[in-house]
């Protein structure tokens, strides 16, 4: 989609006020301006070329959601585009190191039990299973959702936001609250699998 003469002539607060009055062109030429530098920005941080793409197109798409609560006051457009992108990759490169973390243990754990003949190995991990369902049971409705979305359907953030209709930054408190919850609970257990 092109962009009028005008709005490539706009200033960026300007094009940030016409997005948040639902102009596609607005966030196309402010995409135009800044999508390179912000991609530079993201492949520095999660060092994947198709994470970093990602990382961009969510960064846009909070610009879309939530550009009336842009404040020109407290940063330029690139500053707060790139903080946001910034934000984004973070998060990004912590998913994906819990993830890698977490089934680095499952495997170790599986090996262990498929290794071993012991029986009293079998059942404290039973044991430890029984008591994190219990714990993950004893959470309120809405975190325990997007945890088993999370873990148990191999949904990303973003995806069990748009499956849900829950906004993502939603799902991402209650995923957060969800795990504080479960850390303390199960401190030894993580413990062991760490």
């Amino acid at each position: 989609m092109a962009t009028t003469p005008t709005l490539r002539a706009a200033g960026d607060a300007a094009l940030v006020r016409a997005v948040s009055q639902g102009s596609r062109e607005a966030v196309g030429e402010l995409y135009d301006r800044y999508a390179p530098m912000l991609l530079g920005l993201a492949r520095r941080v999660v060092q994947d070329p198709g994470d970093a793409e990602e990382v961009v197109q969510e960064a846009f798409l909070h610009l879309w959601s939530r550009a009336s609560g842009y404040d020109p006051a407290r940063s330029s457009v690139g500053t707060w585009l790139a903080l946001v992108t910034r934000s984004r990759a973070i998060d990004r490169v912590r998913n994906r190191n819990v993830v890698g973390r977490a089934l680095a243990a499952a495997q170790r754990e599986s090996e262990g039990a498929h290794a071993s003949g012991d029986g009293s190995a079998r059942v404290l991990d039973g044991e430890r299973r029984r008591r994190v369902r219990a714990e993950l049971a004893s959470l309120p409705e809405e975190q325990r959702q997007v945890l088993e979305l999370g873990f148990y359907s191999g949904l990303t953030q973003r995806e069990i936001a748009q499956r849900t209709g829950i906004p993502l930054g939603t799902v991402k408190t209650r995923t957060l609250l969800a795990m504080k919850k479960l850390r303390a609970a199960l401190r030894a257990e993580i413990r062991e699998l760490l």
